[in-house]
């Protein structure tokens, strides 16, 4: 029995419009075409249509997440230069940036001096995790604690640690050298406490595992929140030269070496 549709091509349009399936109202006519130059079965033309739809629906969730994330840079795990510093674990990373650790909500601790690429693997890992559908934040540690100081003053306080609470992947960035004072400090714990053993985190810092009393109030408090963290946890410790200062001294010796060859100057002896 046919549908009695006097218009077919309107009825298509209309339905897929109600329905939202985005990708197949785009696409079908190129896919009937496609169909019939092929002797496409019925079947195999439903799969590709669902298909269709089901990879423009992903495309666009991945968008949406990436979007939310605010990731400062962009940067993925590829594009690690793992020749440029020998302490980087490549195995480890690429072992991470498999998101087992986010099925079993363990955390990620990043340490090392500035401009060693702790908020790339950070960004890389997360960039993953939003590509695999999963939420991701990615905030700096002081804003962090001075937005829920100031959420907290306006009473938005529980809604706001419900939001965060319900993001997968929470990435603090540079939890360093920022002294906590007690508010401050007891906003950061409940963030710890929530995710503890729930959700997983990521946080990158300059400051050794030792030296996390300095952030805080006291070491009683760096202590109560490394037991937490710790405690399903994956540490990476990076030493080594800046990126940003060997690649700005590279640059500075190629622009020394062009004017030597220009000029026919020759190097000071030293």
């Amino acid at each position: 029995m046919q549908l009695g549709v006097s218009e077919p091509e309107t009825y298509i349009e209309a339905r897929m419009k109600q329905f939202k399936l985005v990708d197949m109202r785009q696409q079908y006519p190129d896919l009937i075409a496609e169909a019939e130059m092929t002797s496409m079965g019925y079947r195999d033309f439903l799969i590709r249509l669902l298909t269709v739809e089901e990879e423009g629906k992903s495309a666009r969730r991945t968008e949406k997440l990436l979007g939310n994330a605010r990731f400062e840079l962009s940067a993925t795990l590829g594009e690690i230069d793992y020749d440029f510093n020998d302490t980087l674990d490549r195995e480890k990373i690429e072992t991470l940036g498999e998101l087992h650790f986010l099925d079993a909500h363990e955390n990620i601790i990043v340490i090392g001096p500035p401009g060693v690429g702790k908020s790339m693997i950070a960004t890389g890992i997360g960039v993953n995790a939003c590509n695999a559908g999963r939420s991701v934040l990615f905030v700096n540690a002081k804003e962090l604690v001075d937005k829920l100081y100031d959420e907290m003053i306006k009473g938005k306080l529980p809604e706001t640690l419900e939001k965060l609470n319900r993001i997968e992947l929470l990435i603090i960035d540079e939890l360093s050298y920022i002294k906590m004072d007690k508010e401050r400090e007891s906003l950061f714990f409940q963030i710890i406490r929530q995710r503890y053993e729930k959700r997983s985190l990521i946080i990158t810092t300059n400051l050794p595992l030792g030296r996390w009393n300095e952030l805080f109030t006291g070491q009683l408090a760096a202590t109560a929140i490394l037991d937490r963290v710790l405690h399903h946890c994956h540490v990476l410790s990076i030493t080594g030269d800046s990126y940003r200062v060997k690649g700005s001294k590279h640059s500075v010796k190629k622009v020394r070496t062009a004017d030597i060859s220009q000029t026919g100057e020759q190097p000071c002896q030293r």
